[in-house]
């Protein structure tokens, strides 16, 4: 398969179950909700390294409080570790932030009966050394911690869901400045889907893993066979003639429709002059129970 001359091969994204949850942040003006949402999202690019994935997902249609707010997601590779790191992100990240408040996102886009609770709220209330207070509307609970500048408001328990990580494409150009224009023509397109989180800067990953290392400490390590500097050393390049960049945009979200949509419209928009070729990451099968196979999703 061809568009407008790059080539799509015939193969597949891997991605593996993960547990999921949305936050919604309010502020007293968006200026601040984005500081918040900028700063819970940080360093939350791989649970390789970070033990959390996580991202933005955009702007709040409506609020509990009514004031601005984004929508952020948030991805742990088990219902314990995202409880774990949201609680250090929430309470570091937008308990910190002047004017924010914290509520649960919602998973609209789930069915009911896959849904559970985080109950992040219920142990961040702490913080108050036994002065928050709890009031409950509409069968909702809320902590109201007393901070320096006045009350952090939070609500007790937030929605969490199995969500999918790792859905990815590659694109291989003939330079990095036709990757790297390819690779935001497609981030701008996939980030109109929400329920969508791509968790690396910009979007944009230029140093894609492979499982496992030469040396034993490491439990990844780059993607040789993507590394177009090396081709002529590695027993299996994956790198065509006339490729000298490789960038890659990884994928998590809620749904498995929402993680297809998103590949689709991302290489649609990738598409670009000095595109050679896109493709994807798999583990032949071995690693994840979802499997997007990019010309079906294109065709």
């Amino acid at each position: 398969m061809r568009i407008n001359n790059v080539e799509i091969v015939d193969t597949f994204a891997e991605a593996f179950p993960m547990a999921a949850a949305r936050v919604t942040i309010t502020a007293k003006n968006e200026k601040w909700a984005m500081q918040a949402a900028q700063a819970v999202t940080g360093f939350a690019t791989s649970v390789i390294g970070c033990g959390i994935e996580a991202g933005i997902d955009g702007v709040s249609s409506k609020t509990p409080d009514g004031r601005p707010g984004l929508d952020c997601l948030f991805f742990g590779m088990s219902a314990g570790a995202l409880e774990k790191q949201m609680l250090k992100r929430i309470g570091q990240a937008i308990m910190t932030t002047p004017t924010s408040a914290c509520f649960d996102g919602g998973v609209s886009e789930c069915p009911a009966d896959e849904r559970t609770e985080l109950k992040l709220g219920g142990k961040i209330r702490y913080f108050g050394d036994g002065f928050q207070a709890s009031k409950v509307i509409n069968d909702t609970r809320y902590w109201r911690i007393p901070v320096m500048e006045g009350e952090f408001l939070i609500q007790e328990s937030f929605t969490m869901v199995d969500g999918i990580g790792g859905g990815n494409f590659m694109i291989l150009a003939e330079s990095d400045d036709a990757a790297l224009a390819a690779a935001e023509a497609a981030v701008e397109r996939m980030k109109e889907i929400r329920g969508v989180a791509l968790p690396f800067p910009g979007g944009i990953v230029r140093s894609g893993s492979q499982v496992g290392s030469k040396y034993a400490f490491l439990p990844a390590s780059t993607n040789v066979a993507f590394c177009p500097t090396i081709r002529s050393r590695v027993p299996k390049t994956e790198i065509p003639k006339g490729v000298n960049s490789v960038m890659e945009i990884v994928i998590d979200a809620l749904t498995y429709e929402q993680v297809a949509e998103a590949t689709r419209v991302g290489i649609e928009a990738a598409c670009l002059p000095g595109v050679m070729q896109i493709t994807a990451g798999n583990y032949g099968g071995k690693l994840g129970k979802h499997h997007f196979h990019l010309q079906e999703l294109l065709g």
